[in-house]
């Protein structure tokens, strides 16, 4: 499976999502950039990360200089899933859930009460 495959694949998921969210939710995803790539390039992260918020969340001072962002690593998501189509899919939509709720200003705690642990 390639990279361009990958992210047309998790697009897509994220696009299906984003459109069954609560209204309220949708519209603060306005200013929420989703990039993709293949693994963390960053040597502070941990080369198995699936998926980072960065930025200041809904509940923090916005800052004009930086776009909260959700980063998806494609590739780790693949071998995570096990090369597996659906799991893939599912994977993608559970990280990115998980993400979205540090943008929307949720901690570790409430993630998993939410079932996004």
């Amino acid at each position: 499976m390639t990279f361009k495959e990958l992210e047309l694949i998790a697009a897509e998921e994220i696009g299906m999502i984003l459109k069954v969210l609560p209204s309220a939710i949708q519209e603060q995803t306005t200013s929420l950039v989703i990039t993709y790539q293949a693994k963390p390039e960053d040597e502070e992260l941990d080369e198995e990360t699936l998926g980072l918020f960065e930025g200041n969340s809904l509940l923090e001072d916005p800052d004009p200089a930086s776009l909260p962002r959700i980063r998806l690593f494609l590739e780790n998501l693949w071998e995570y899933a096990d090369g597996e189509m659906e799991d893939f899919r599912d994977e993608v939509g559970t990280t990115f859930l998980h993400e979205l709720g540090h943008y929307l200003g949720w901690d570790e705690d409430e993630l998993e009460q939410k079932g996004l642990g």
